[in-house]
């Protein structure tokens, strides 16, 4: 073979690793350390992870010649035991790699230690936890050692066999942690046996346990001297246990997890048994057994004469025999014995001189293969390192379901294959054979595999992937006449399937050939299915419409991914098909606009309807007027028509007479069209109904000439409503008066007396006079005797009371003249010390600043002052400065403003005075006095502490905002006064 693809390869680790200290005779290993025992009784360490040796001599003060009988090291590399045989007897050393020489263990002296099981789980670098030690005796032990103790901390007796007393040869132990403790799994063997023992608790219990019920045991034929037990770890956990006994190589799958409790109680942790014959692993009919072995994960390492078989676990086939350059004084004892380092994952040989080294090279790499040949297709699966040994796995499972026409599977596993194999040679497979539901169930499966970018690929499969389920579906129904109707039938379940593959395939599928293949092989309903999916509702509704599912159509229709468009487009055929339902969906869908349905409402509104039947599209209409204040002309003049139609007109007036736009800033009152209502209601001849509408026009004279001709008292009701126009609204009642009076027919004293009495009815607003026209000539004026002599008293008292207004009017006259002649000599008295409300001086004082009064000039020696009725008085200058202050900012510029004017005037006037007293002089002092008169009626329109000014006053705070600095300087400040002394006064 060639060595780069071999998966053992054997290096020379160490030609002389005795030393000279007699030659090997046992070996053991972990995690980079090996331990080697010699014929002279000494202990040689080699730690390769740190690069250092060490040697013991384990029979220093020992009498006679001694061996190292067996020697053990933990995964660890930590813990060391090692048993020393001799004339003296046999003892038991332990040693740490950190002590510098071994403890002899003393409880366990004359026993002959063969094997040891570690505690993987528990083990550290500083304790061993238990430990149990298998002897030559059949006997099992307990031992513990602290490092820091420098002994064993107790050593305890387990186990003893009775029934057939044999040595210990190998032991294994496995702990897993529960819920109520730990459980132990020990597994040792005899020359002839193996031997289980579980159980939860401490060893010691759990091995008494055994005393009561047999012990769970495998004995094969035969016997082996050197036999062997060995687990497989992997990640800290043992996988599987092969054990070398005299029959073969018995192993199988460890599972601590599992439940299948046996009838004594034990947990059977044990599956997958198998036993390989030592006659396999040689040509000829002479069987050898192995002196020792190893395991790997997949491989057995069997020590046969000078050579190391190596034999695939699962095909039990020999893959490789390694060789070992062995010098010339060690071939003839050749190799000695194998053991593995399983924490380094690495294998040694050894023998009376020289360590080997076997190396793993990726020796999975080919299990996929004979996983494959084995016919194990999932463990070939789970060993393939790529997708072309993947596609080999895949092809040998379809070829041979294939080949025993389980086509459906074989399709399944050719949908998997990607490289070794063409997408053409495989469905030409199928077509060969015509199994078109294969070819089917392969397309499916191929869609699975392929990636999403391959969009090409994946809209043709599916397209083809249709078509083979259209032509399934047309078969199924030719071959049974009752798939139709029968549900559990095939066919009703491939249209399932066929309608679940359309869901999942919409995005991919062509829409346009795809509807193509379902309208050429007539699946209408498919046909509207796919379409629904792809969001065609226009097929989808105009399918619904021609099987008459109106409902179907209308919830199709209310979908939120619908456009508003479709609403419109078949209104006219749903409410043909069902108008109640037409027009509970338009009620109920939002945004929709009546008035590109008023095709739809017409086109119902022209077929013939029961008496009794509810008009829908009235109902619809009344809704958008009333509840969605709906204001298009169109939709309130549809709905007039529609009322105009019926026999009943109280809905047409209820609707003429609504004011839709009452409420309203701006806008109309209705919204129909009043001419289009006055024609339409003349066609259908409501009169009641074009008399309003006349009204509302303001045609009154049309409305009650209207009116005459339907109900008089509508006509006294029409020209009443004229309320701003007096004539209009009198020559409205003398045409009512005119028909009233032409249209009686009775006795004349009789139609005198009526037309009387509709003279009070007008209120005052015909006369006698008024209606006499109407009358023939030949009447009798005595008939009119009462209504005339009414009719003149009238007149009579209406000139009395003009009398009398003339005569008030003229005497108010008379005193108006006279105040007008009072006020020009109104005066008022001051006294010479009477004060000025506002600066407390007294009014007569002359002073300079009061002469200075802008706007006024000074009468003699005197500063202009305001007396009122109330007896204040004030200086002008005073009082303006105190209204000022006291009115609204607009008010105070008002006054300012007319001060400065009058100072301008005022100006100008005194230097025109020095000159001659002309016209225009006269004429420029009219504005002044003016200017003066605004003033005085600003300042002086009321006394300032008895008007108004002084009431809204009374709501001003004490303390003014811009006072409120001055305020706040007379706060008393707190001071600390604990450290001033008081004075008392004695009075």
């Amino acid at each position: 073979m060639d060595s780069a693809r071999q998966v053992f390869t054997v290096d020379l680790l160490e030609r002389y690793a005795a030393k000279g200290r007699g030659v090997i005779t046992c070996m053991a290993a972990g995690n980079d350390v090996i331990v080697l025992g010699t014929s002279k009784g000494w202990i040689i360490r080699h730690d390769f992870g740190v690069g250092d040796s060490f040697d013991f001599d384990l029979s220093t003060g020992r009498p006679g010649e001694h061996s190292i009988h067996r020697v053990f090291v933990d995964p660890g590399g930590s813990h060391c035991i090692a048993c020393i045989v001799g004339t003296g007897g046999a003892d038991t050393f332990y040693m740490h790699a950190k002590w510098s020489k071994p403890r002899v263990l003393t409880k366990l002296k004359g026993l002959v230690v063969n094997a040891v099981a570690w505690n993987r789980q528990q083990i550290t670098e500083v304790s061993t936890k238990e430990v149990i030690l298998g002897t030559d005796n059949g006997q099992l032990y307990e031992i513990a050692v602290d490092e820091k103790d420098k002994k064993e901390k107790y050593v305890k007796f387990l186990y003893e066999l009775i029934e057939l007393p044999e040595a210990f040869m190998s032991l294994q132990m496995e702990t897993a942690t529960i819920l109520n403790g730990t459980r132990y799994y020990v597994m040792a063997v005899t020359p002839t046996r193996l031997y289980s023992y579980t159980g939860i608790g401490l060893l010691d219990a759990i091995f008494a346990s055994y005393l009561e019920h047999p012990v769970r045991f495998m004995e094969l034929p035969g016997e082996i001297p050197n036999s062997e037990l060995h687990f497989y770890i992997k990640q800290r956990r043992a996988v599987y246990f092969a054990w070398l006994s005299g029959a073969g190589i018995y192993n199988g799958g460890l599972n601590f997890g599992a439940q299948h409790s046996s009838s004594t109680g034990d947990e059977n942790f044990v599956e997958n048994k198998a036993l390989l014959a030592y006659s396999k692993l040689s040509e000829s009919s002479e069987i050898v057994m192995p002196t020792s072995m190893a395991v790997s994960e997949f491989h057995f390492l069997l020590l046969i004469g000078n050579k190391v078989k190596v034999v695939n676990r699962i095909s039990e086939q020999i893959i490789e025999e390694l060789q070992f350059d062995q010098t010339s004084e060690s071939a003839s004892r050749g190799i000695i014995g194998l053991c593995s380092d399983a924490t380094a994952g690495l294998f040694y040989a050894y023998d009376q001189n020289s360590v080997f080294q076997v190396s793993v090279n990726d020796e999975g790499r080919d299990m996929w293969k004979v996983y494959l040949d084995m016919k194990e297709y999932a463990a070939a699966l789970a060993n393939c390192r790529d997708p072309l040994q993947r596609d080999q796995v895949y092809l040998v499972q379809a070829e041979a379901a294939f080949n025993s026409k389980d086509y459906l599977r074989a399709a399944s596993f050719y949908a998997k294959i990607n490289y070794i194999l063409s997408f053409e040679e495989i469905t030409l497979k199928f077509i060969t054979v015509n199994e078109q539901d294969a070819l089917r169930t392969f397309l499916l499966r191929k869609l699975d595999c392929l990636a999403k970018d391959d969009k090409c690929q994946i809209t043709m499969i599916s397209t083809w992937t249709t078509e083979l389920y259209l032509d399934k579906i047309n078969r199924l129904l030719l071959e049974d006449d009752t798939a139709l109707e029968n549900r559990n039938s095939e066919y009703q379940s491939i249209i399932k399937e066929f309608r679940a593959f359309l869901s999942d395939s919409k995005d991919v599928l062509d829409e346009a050939t795809t509807m193509r293949l379902l309208e050429s092989y007539g699946r209408v309903e498919e046909l509207v299915f796919f379409a629904s999916l792809k969001e065609q509702y226009e097929i989808v509704v105009h399918h619904y419409i021609q099987q008459g599912e109106a409902k179907k159509a209308l919830e199709v229709l209310q979908k939120p991914s619908v456009p508003i468009d479709l609403q419109y487009k078949f209104a006219p055929d749903l409410i043909m098909l069902d108008a109640y339902e037409a027009v509970e969906s338009w009620m109920a869908t939002n945004n929709l606009n009546p008035r590109k349905l008023i095709p739809a409402m017409m086109r119902y509104s022209s077929e013939p309807h029961a008496k009794n039947e509810t008009h829908e599209v009235i109902k619809y209409l009344e809704y958008c007027v009333h509840r969605l204040h709906n204001e298009d002309p169109g939709v309130h003049n549809l709905l007039l028509s529609l009322y105009a139609k019926q026999e009943d007109d109280s809905a047409l007036l209820r609707f003429l007479q609504f004011k839709f736009g009452k409420g309203r800033e701006s806008g109309p009152e209705f919204f129909y069209d009043p001419k289009y209502a006055l024609r339409l209601c003349l066609k259908e001849k409501r009169m009641r109904a074009c008399v309003h509408i006349y009204s509302m026009m303001s045609m009154h004279e049309e409305a009650v000439a209207l009116a005459l001709q339907v109900d008089p008292e509508l006509a006294m009701a029409e020209a009443d409503k004229v309320e701003d126009d007096e004539d209009l609204r009198k020559k409205l009642w003398l045409m009512v008066a005119k028909h009233v009076i032409e249209q009686e027919k009775g006795a004349k004293r009789e139609n005198i007396r009526k037309a009387i009495a509709f003279l009070k009815e007008t209120d005052g607003l015909l006369k006698i006079e008024d209606i006499l026209p109407f009358f023939p000539d030949f009447a009798l004026i005595d008939d009119f005797k009462e209504a005339i002599c009414s009719s003149l008293e009238d007149y009579n008292n209406q000139i009395e009371q003009l009398k009398q207004e003339m005569n008030d009017a003229t005497h108010g006259a008379d005193n108006i003249r006279n105040d007008i002649s009072a006020l020009a000599q109104r005066y008022a008295v001051i006294d010479h010390d009477e004060e000025c409300g506002v600066c407390r001086r007294k009014i007569l004082t002359v002073g300079r600043e009061y002469q200075l009064t802008r706007g006024y000039s000074t009468v003699g020696q005197m500063a202009p002052f305001y007396v009122f009725p109330c007896g204040h008085a004030f200086h002008a200058q005073c009082l303006i400065a105190h209204v000022t202050r006291s009115t609204n900012e607009a008010q105070a510029e008002y006054i300012l403003d007319l001060q400065k004017q009058l100072t301008l005037l005022d100006g100008e006037s005194r230097k025109d005075s020095n000159g001659p007293l002309t016209d225009e002089t006269l004429t420029s002092m009219a504005p002044v006095d003016k200017l003066r008169s605004q003033l005085d009626d600003a300042v002086a329109s009321e006394c300032p502490f008895c008007g108004d000014l002084m009431i809204r006053e009374i709501s001003l705070p004490f303390i003014l905002p811009e006072e409120q600095y001055s305020s706040t300087s007379w706060d008393i400040q707190s001071r600390n006064l604990g450290n001033q002394r008081s004075l008392s006064l004695s009075l």
